[in-house]
């Protein structure tokens, strides 16, 4: 399970999207997300799907790897589908109506479509922002993205080189901590610790003993960063040069473009087609 969490990782390649500048991709998720939120109709729930398919192909990233990243959050999706089917109402006769355990138990129609577009909305949205950002831009492209995009700020006295490369090395770090988890883990299973046996909570307390060699691992790697940078004089952003020049390019254009037919897309389906399609 905790090799399957991809988030942070970058792979290499020579798409269209790997070629993107980083600020551009950032400027493209945030819009991505907010297109997303906008789909409320069958239509533009069915073109959000389309189009993150279509993210993953040009990425030319292998599905598997995408799926996997998925893995690691289909109970937090069950989860909130059965909640939504059992507590969304509606004006129509439910599908189901049953007593159990003096409890009333009500289906509605309104209630399993709700439950679908929230699962497939968590799914775009998580496959769509790892396939823009983290698996396509490497740390070092997405700070100084993240930093030019943030540099207006700096006239406030933001420190915005300081905000930026923090949330870049806690992304870097991510499948690292998930690395060291495992490791420490397989080696209390050596000594007879049981992590998959007993209810919710029994796995839960079983975790406990795990934290405390993690957090201690996680101090230690985070000392050795910080010398590792001291002993090459970084000081933060005073006198700080780059050796690649950020600028945008035709395959940015493209990709806006893209972005903004697929915005447009959900937002001419949900005023024309909602009427006729939607549920």
């Amino acid at each position: 399970m905790l090799k399957d969490i991809t988030l942070g990782q970058f792979f290499p390649g020579n798409s269209l999207l790997h070629r993107a500048d980083p600020r551009m991709k950032i400027i493209l998720s945030f819009m991505y997300i907010v297109f997303v939120f906008m789909a409320n109709s069958t239509v533009s729930y069915v073109l959000t799907a389309v189009f993150t398919v279509f993210l993953v192909i040009i990425s030319t990233i292998k599905p598997i790897i995408v799926l996997k990243a998925l893995k690691p959050v289909v109970f937090i999706m069950l989860f909130t589908a059965f909640f939504n089917v059992f507590w969304t109402k509606g004006d129509a006769a439910p599908l189901v109506d049953v007593s159990f355990l003096g409890l009333n138990i009500r289906v509605y129609s309104e209630g399993i479509w709700f439950a679908l577009k929230m699962v497939v909305r968590l799914v775009c949205i998580l496959t769509g922002s790892c396939v823009l950002l983290t698996y396509t831009t490497s740390p070092i492209s997405l700070t100084d993205g993240l930093e030019r995009l943030l540099a207006p700020l700096k006239v406030i006295k933001l420190p915005v080189h300081e905000f930026s490369m923090m949330i870049t090395i806690a992304l870097r770090f991510i499948p690292t901590l998930i690395e060291e988890t495992d490791k420490i883990m397989n080696a209390q299973k050596a000594r007879g610790a049981d992590f998959s046996s007993g209810g919710l909570v029994k796995r839960a307390k079983a975790l406990l003993p795990v934290l405390i060699p993690l957090f201690a691992s996680s101090f230690r790697r985070a000392g050795e960063l910080a010398t590792a940078m001291e002993c090459r004089c970084y000081r933060g952003d005073n006198g700080r040069t780059r050796m690649t020049k950020l600028k945008y390019t035709g395959v940015d254009a493209v990709l806006l473009l893209i972005m903004a037919a697929f915005g447009a897309g959900v937002i001419l389906s949900n005023i024309y087609l909602k009427s006729v399609l939607a549920i």
